[in-house]
């Protein structure tokens, strides 16, 4: 598209086809047509064109859209010359399309922010703005759209401004944020109560409050804090202007979180959101939820903010108790999703109190858990009419869930055995409706593993009580009362009596469909946590196993199953696993030759990834203890089973899912009997490499990494493995080549840099000796700049490792001869990393990445700080001093200081730290 430059006529065709083409595949020409243009140098002239003429909303829309885009990511194209054209353009465009449709006008006024942002020659904007238009009731929408989005588009990530611009910008608002307020409250006095105006004047005053340049005293004593709560006090006040002043206040409660430097407004907040009670007993009375939903955000914005100071003086001044009052109101409502807004306030204060651990103050507010712990019980409780069993992945399951993770984390408050045996005597003492004894079940099941099981005679009670409930219960009681049972397997352990009743109980509910899937993981646990009492059992275990489709169970449920058969073979005397291990596998082995031996035509499914999963369960959790010198006893039985393996991969190459599935099996199968799988290796290895060359699946490279680490450090292993390594990479790098190839393929970036890891950690010399450590090292530096959690590590770690190899001397042999192979690698490619490395930390990576890039750095400094110091320089030097919007971007003393700080650290979290006040 940067040829010649499309008729105005071929734009709206385009976007008339985008909008109301009835054929899909047309309206997927017309998008794609339209991003070419979008990223094309003429997208700036047409938009300009479109919006001059205004011929239609879509055409309208497309325009302010691609307007912003290209201000947002292209505005380096203009000339600095062109910038004050460009912002006098984009305001009368805005201008003159107010009243056409509110995202046209929303999307001009971030062209416009995002504009003021770049454009270091615009100073005061928020002055110019205000100036030119707060004269006219009819501007204002517009202007007030526009000194919204200005503050949140200040930490954008999309615009690379570069700290000192920021700092610049933030300062500038923080100036004029008094002009703003001044101008948002004649605005209200000018227009009344129009609604849709004082939606606007909420937003806008949220967006300064969130960018945290108001004054503090300014905004106590000001008279729009008292309209904001008035609107709120209403009852009349309609939904969407109740919703924009509750964001508002919360907004304010967030920008105050530090109380002691922000007093007066604090005082005026906390005193305005208590006189919100009435309020909301007036919200519930009319049934308004969403009303309710917006007062329990206040309340809980209130209690987050003013969490230190309930904690450090409860009941005084700021630390007044009836802030938790609200809270446990709220509490008390009978919509599970009200309760639900102040679960992250009450984790946090039971993280507080945690941690002060001081009996005095946990006594003050164990009541108020108390009460909470109650109100959950009652908010978990299913419908009186529910039938079948609790369900897991509804809206309320998951609520039921969260409410679980809550008990466990401030049970300590009111004591778990105190709390379990309170519970445990509603139901022996009265006799609840099902659903209250269900919902009791479950607040038990969720703390019962807090409880001690040491001697403890009313949790052996409970367990003994369980166990006895008849089949006629509810089944959603039955359900509960297991996953109790299921927790309760430290008690079992302790006890071991109640090992033949407890699976006498689980099997009943292994036979019911309803019951089968939670029946099975509550033998898992048991087997986890009995593994030497469940030995006696094993013949049963195996039973299940090779009976296992004939029950109901999920997936999840019998492979939890097969892993609990596992662990409990794992216990078995030495010279019984082998047998025991083969009849474990048998049922899976056959399924597979089956499958095998099926043709694909038949109709039947031949996706074998079901009995791949179980056999990769077994092998994973088999793991007898083996003395030096003894042969492991599943060896026979994977090399037994390795053709079958071997033929479902050759069957399925094609197919990522199914292959990915066989290799995980594989390095199960591997990891079982670590050295004792070395005749698995060549045809493994050769297998690997020949499916790889036609069908480049990333993890034949990850199975690879586990291979170099169960060999590497075997002499006569190491060349073949380098050997595998050389011919797995030569197609990866085909593969990356390409254009956008690490963008596009970041699972092989991974795995390719965990293979590259293994090979450091395990032979340098082997890889540091040969040919194509060039290679790996040149993708490295490349991978680099890849955005991409996994991938970024594991290339971090790579570079990190290698360089490592030549710095730490670990008094073997070979330490001389690695420093000085790492002293050559460095010193070809040593700049270039360091450049794209500094190069990264600026303009690619996200800050979670840098704690990683500190550790390469470091490394590099440690191996050799003179030459670290001149090639960091020369990065520095390179890098750009303005934006094309004529900001500074960095200053000869920053880049001064930055070097001097970096090279002078004596830790790498200094690094660390100062990397990331590059990337600021």
């Amino acid at each position: 598209m940067e040829g010649d430059k499309p008729s105005l006529a071929l734009v709206y065709q385009a976007v008339q086809a985008l909008y109301h083409d009835p054929d899909p595949a047309g309206k997927e020409r017309a998008s794609v047509w339209l991003g070419e243009l979008q990223r094309s140098m003429h997208a700036w002239e047409i938009s300009d064109q479109l919006l001059q003429l205004k011929q239609d909303v879509e055409s309208c829309y497309f325009a302010a859209q691609t307007m912003k885009m290209k201000i947002q990511t292209s505005f380096y194209e203009l000339p600095a010359d062109s910038h004050v054209a460009l912002r006098d353009s984009l305001l009368s465009h805005i201008e003159n399309l107010r009243d056409l449709s509110p995202i046209i006008v929303t999307q001009l006024a971030l062209a416009i922010a995002d504009l003021a942002l770049q454009m270091a020659s615009w100073k005061g904007c928020v002055h110019t703005l205000i100036e030119k238009y707060s004269s006219e009731v009819s501007s204002m929408p517009f202007l007030i759209e526009i000194l919204t989005v200005l503050p949140e588009e200040v930490h954008s990530r999309l615009l690379r401004i570069g700290a000192n611009r920021r700092t610049e910008i933030i300062e500038d608002l923080a100036y004029y944020s008094s002009t703003v307020v001044t101008l948002l409250f004649s605005c209200v006095e000018k227009t009344g109560s129009n609604e849709k105006m004082l939606i606007k004047v909420f937003r806008c005053l949220g967006s300064w409050f969130n960018l945290g340049v108001l004054d503090s005293n300014f905004m106590a004593n000001n008279q729009l804090l008292i309209v904001l709560f008035q609107v709120l006090q209403r009852d009349e006040t309609s939904t969407n202007l109740h919703e924009a002043a509750s964001d508002c206040v919360c907004s304010a409660l967030y920008a105050i979180e530090n109380v002691d430097t922000n007093m007066p407004l604090a005082l005026q907040l906390f005193q305005g959101v208590l006189t919100l009670e009435t309020a909301y007993h007036m919200a519930v009375a009319r049934e308004d939820l969403d009303k309710v939903l917006n007062y329990c955000r206040i309340f809980t914005e209130l209690c987050e903010t003013f969490l230190e100071t309930i904690v450090r003086s409860p009941g005084q001044g700021m630390g007044d108790l009836r802030t938790l009052e609200l809270l446990l109101i709220c509490a008390g409502h009978p919509q599970y999703e009200v309760v639900e807004i102040s679960f992250n306030f009450w984790y946090r204060l039971g993280e507080h109190l945690y941690k002060t651990n001081d009996p005095v103050l946990h006594s003050i507010f164990r009541p108020y858990i108390q009460r909470l712990l109650h109100g959950l019980a009652r908010h978990c409780q299913l419908d009186p009419d529910h039938e079948g069993i609790p369900e897991d992945t509804d809206d309320f399951g998951e609520f039921r869930m969260r409410v679980s993770d809550l008990v466990k984390d401030v049970i300590f408050l009111v004591g778990s055995m105190e709390c379990f045996s309170q519970l445990y005597s509603t139901l022996k003492e009265g006799n609840p409706p099902w659903e209250v004894t269900e919902a009791v079940l479950f607040i038990m099941a969720s703390i019962a593993k807090s409880v001690d099981p040491e001697n403890n005679s009313t949790l052996t009670e409970v367990l003994e009580q369980v166990v006895l409930l008849p089949q006629t219960v509810h089944v959603a009681v039955r359900y509960t009362s297991i996953e109790l049972v299921g927790e309760m397997s430290e008690v079992v352990d302790r006890n071991p009596r109640f090992l033949d009743p407890v699976l006498n109980y689980l099997m009943k509910g292994l036979r019911e469909k309803p019951l089968a899937s939670v029946a099975a993981k509550a033998i898992h646990n048991i087997c986890s946590v009995c593994r030497d009492h469940m030995a006696q059992h094993f013949q049963g275990l195996l039973d299940i196993a090779r009976a296992l489709d004939s029950f109901a169970l999920s997936s999840d449920a019998a492979v939890g199953l097969l892993k609990g058969t596992a662990l409990v073979l794992a216990r078995l005397p030495l010279e019984k696993i082998a047998e025991c291990l083969s009849d474990l596998c048998a049922v899976q082995v056959i399924a597979l030759k089956k499958l095998l031996s099926q043709e694909p035509s038949n109709g039947k499914s031949s996706d074998p990834t079901v009995w791949l999963d179980r056999l990769a369960v077994i092998f994973r959790h088999t793991n007898p203890i083996v003395e030096n010198g003894q042969t492991h006893p599943c060896q026979k039985v994977i090399q037994e089973i390795w053709p079958v393996l071997s033929e479902t991969l050759n069957k399925h190459q094609a197919d990522n899912r199914i292959v990915e599935r066989c290799c995980r099996c594989l390095r199960f199968a591997v990891r079982c009997v670590g050295k004792g799988s070395a005749s698995l290796l060549q045809p493994l290895v050769t297998q690997m490499v020949g499916v790889y060359q036609v069908y480049p699946h990333s993890c034949f490279l990850y199975l690879g990494s586990i291979l170099v680490d169960e060999y590497g450090m075997e002499e006569g292993c190491r060349q073949g493995l380098l050997d595998m390594l050389q011919a797995l990479c030569m197609p990866t790098f085909q593969l990356l080549e390409q254009p956008n190839g690490l963008r596009n393929h970041p699972d092989t970036v991974d795995d390719l840099f965990r293979l590259a890891t293994r090979f450091i950690q395990r032979s340098p010399v082997t890889l540091l000796s040969s040919q194509i450590i060039v290679h790996i090292i040149q993708c490295a530096i490349a991978a680099t700049t890849l955005d991409h959690r996994d991938a970024n590590c594991s290339v971090m770690k790579f570079v990190r490792d290698l360089i490592h190899t030549g710095v730490a001397n670990d008094h073997e042999d070979d330490f001389e001869l690695r420093k000085q192979l790492i002293g050559q690698a460095m010193g070809q490619h040593g700049q270039q990393l360091v450049t794209q490395l500094v190069h990264t930390c600026c303009f690619c990576l996200p800050p979670y990445t840098l704690p990683d890039v500190a550790e390469v750095i470091w490394e590099i400094m440690l191996f050799d700080r003179p030459t670290f110091c001149r090639w960091l320089e020369t990065a520095l030097k390179g890098l750009p001093k303005e934006t094309a919007g004529g900001a500074v971007t960095v200053t000869h003393k920053q880049l001064t200081d930055f070097h001097k700080q970096v090279t002078s650290a004596e830790e790498c979290k200094q690094k660390t730290r100062t990397i990331f006040c590059l990337q600021h």
